[in-house]
């Protein structure tokens, strides 16, 4: 019985996380796809694409989530991101500052983790770990790049990318 109740609370504590790491969706959005990302033996983290209107369109707003299934340090995060511009092949003079402003802005992740990716009106972008405003990158580019790793037909992880984006 014990151990049924544990169950149980266990049960309801992961929904409750889940729902937790979906706080700042913007509530007009829908979901357009999810997958998990594994490299060799290691389940990396789940991914959701987020749209208003629950189909991928290059014109419209998105919101990324992650979730994340092990700990990775934020500077791993940062030079990851450095790593998948660069075999995009997406230059900008501005890369420095906005790896810079990452570090300012993305904590050292725990498994179980949440970072969403919400992009604004004006093509900007914030960033939240459950309903907590980490900061903004205010440059549209920046959010276009960004996106680009998960959302660009150019991505390292096509199968991957298909799932996210609607195309099973």
């Amino acid at each position: 019985m014990r151990s049924i109740l544990c169950g149980i609370v266990a049960l309801f504590s992961l929904n409750s996380y889940a729902a937790e790491c979906t706080d700042s969706v913007p509530d007009d959005f829908s979901k357009v796809g999810e997958t998990r990302l594994s490299v060799y033996f290691w389940d990396v983290y789940d991914a959701t694409l987020y749209s208003p209107s629950g189909a991928y369109k290059q014109n419209e707003r998105q919101a990324l989530l992650l979730e994340y299934l092990r700990d990775i340090k934020a500077k791993d995060l940062i030079e990851t991101t450095e790593e998948e511009w660069q075999k995009l092949e997406l230059n900008s003079d501005k890369h420095e500052q906005w790896l810079e402003k990452l570090g300012s802005i993305w904590p050292d992740i725990k498994e179980g983790d949440c970072l969403l990716l919400v992009e604004k009106q004006d093509g900007t972008a914030e960033f939240y770990q459950g309903d907590t405003l980490l900061g903004e990158i205010d440059d549209k580019d920046f959010t276009e790049q960004f996106l680009a790793i998960w959302l660009s037909e150019n991505s390292r992880f096509e199968s991957e990318r298909n799932e996210l984006i609607g195309e099973k």
